[in-house]
């Protein structure tokens, strides 16, 4: 799940509808099950990543109605007491970051363990490594639970949580990125729209002939999101360069590897992009004041919605707002309603099937040492079921549900939904690469490092083999200081320090 419930509106649902919507799902949720059928009222305690004694939305999101129709009383019991930051003594001391896998680790080995874990993928992977998770694969077999309507690369990224090819955890929803385009800008210039499958190059193809216009006329003909302050060298980290899982240093963090042709020709992509206005940059931003100095209009920010690009990668969840945008159209000033729809993100000629992240929702998983094992299957069983996904498919959820029956646009729209989920997601990193991460947390620092050079090509100061050969210099000389003291820390510039 990536840790991002924490992030998404948090939707409120009052007991009454709860209890209402729990009559039509009592079928769904009271069939015989040998671990919530008994008279004694079992206790399920749900462990999460953090929290505080306010569970109200997540209860309302999850628990409420299964509550409501077994004779179950759930708890639920956060790693780390979110609400300690609001009382914390910060002039005592060093703030030191609470350790939220530790903090799982304890409620699941407790005297009184928690029966179900939720947490982000990462999290739930070193679990599995270390058998505090229990596999789900038998039970599902045993109870015939359908997962062949679950959305296959939401599936594909449960299953490499523990890379044996099994399901350590099912999740009711994901959220994912696809390629939003102007319909209008396309007709106009008499261009044909994108189409899913499309590589980089093709779509980068025609935003060079969309590209038009300078200054706060400017017209983008693609850009990597939706905001109008864009840096080109972390958009390429951050959605070009992933699904080529290409590497900035070797196997054991001892040499660089970014002076190769591979990287040449990524840096000579984007940076041609940048210098030729087709997509935004810092510099040609500097040339936008007077758009800037406009009085305040709610789409001002956003590239897509003030109709300054043809095509972006945009969030699932993006839909809703150009939805609500043009709902409110004529409350915005100078506003016209955006006709737009949605292809798969660009592919990699060398990876057709893969393209762009996908977010998995909560992810419930059950300790392997689960008192109340059983139960925390049947309560498992009921948020990733039919009855459920049906349920939350109605909503305006910033996510979809992850059962394809039920992945239906939102407000009456029609639009290429589908592109969502087609392909393949990104791979996951090795568990030997997030092991690095963990004990060397300043390797980030080495593609910090490369940012300064990627501008100082945008400006024509460098080559980009300069620039290349610069930066594999510098980033041997951090490995280096990584090697000797692996909590080495480092500035933009490379240079080291240790955190007290």
């Amino acid at each position: 799940m990536n840790s991002r419930y924490s992030g998404k509106l948090k939707k409120i649902v009052t007991f009454t509808l709860v209890a209402s919507l729990a009559v039509g799902l009592m079928a769904g949720c009271s069939s015989p099950n040998k671990g919530t059928d008994s008279k004694e009222q079992k206790v399920l305690r749900i462990g999460m990543m953090y929290g505080s004694n306010d569970d109200s939305w997540f209860r309302q999101q999850y628990t409420d109605i299964y509550e409501f129709n077994n004779n179950v009383r759930i708890e639920i019991v956060p790693a780390v007491d979110s609400s300690e930051y609001k009382y914390r003594d910060y002039d005592a001391g060093p703030y030191v970051a609470p350790d939220y896998y530790e903090g799982m680790k304890k409620l699941m080995t407790s005297n009184n363990p928690v029966d179900i874990v939720i947490a982000d993928t990462t999290t739930l992977k070193r679990l599995a490594e270390e058998n505090l998770l229990k596999p789900l694969d038998p039970m599902i077999q045993e109870d015939k639970f359908d997962t062949s309507d679950i959305v296959p690369s939401v599936i594909e990224s449960l299953k490499e949580i523990n890379g044996d090819n099994q399901l350590y955890g099912l999740s009711p929803s994901f959220s994912s990125s696809a390629l939003y385009y102007n319909k209008d800008m396309f007709a106009a210039a008499g261009i044909d729209p994108p189409t899913d499958g499309m590589t980089w190059d093709e779509v980068f193809e025609k935003a060079r002939l969309l590209s038009k216009g300078e200054g706060k006329d400017l017209i983008y003909g693609f850009s990597f999101n939706r905001y109008r302050y864009s840096d080109p060298y972390w958009d390429m980290n951050n959605t070009y360069i992933p699904t080529l899982q290409l590497k900035m240093y070797d196997d054991k963090a001892e040499l660089m590897t970014v002076n190769s042709p591979q990287w040449q020709r990524i840096w000579e992509a984007v940076s041609k992009l940048a210098m030729d206005n087709i997509i935004p940059n810092s510099l040609n931003m500097n040339m936008d004041d007077a758009y800037s100095s406009q009085s305040y209009n709610p789409i001002n920010e956003d590239l897509f919605l003030s109709g300054r690009v043809a095509m972006l990668i945009g969030e699932s969840y993006y839909v809703n707002e150009i939805v609500e945008a043009n709902n409110n159209a004529d409350r915005i000033k100078d506003f016209k309603p955006v006709s737009w729809d949605i292809v798969t993100v660009p592919v990699h000629a060398e990876k057709p099937d893969i393209g762009g992240n996908i977010w998995i929702g909560n992810t419930f998983s059950i300790n392997s040492t689960a008192p109340n094992a059983e139960a925390a299957w049947d309560f498992i069983k009921f948020v990733n079921g039919e009855e459920f996904a049906k349920l939350r498919s109605r909503s305006n959820s910033y996510e979809m549900v992850s059962r394809k029956s039920y992945i239906t646009p939102k407000a009456g729209q029609t639009y290429n939904i589908e592109a969502f989920y087609q392909l393949k997601p990104t791979p996951p990193a090795s568990p030997a690469e997030e092991k690095l991460m963990r004990d060397m947390p300043g390797l980030f620092g080495i593609t910090n490092a490369g940012r300064p050079l990627f501008q100082e090509v945008l400006e024509n100061k460098k080559s980009i083999t300069e620039a290349l050969k610069e930066w594999e210099e510098k980033g041997n000389k951090m490995l280096m200081e990584l090697k000797k003291n692996p909590k080495t820390q480092f500035n933009e510039d490379g240079t080291p320090y240790t955190m007290e």
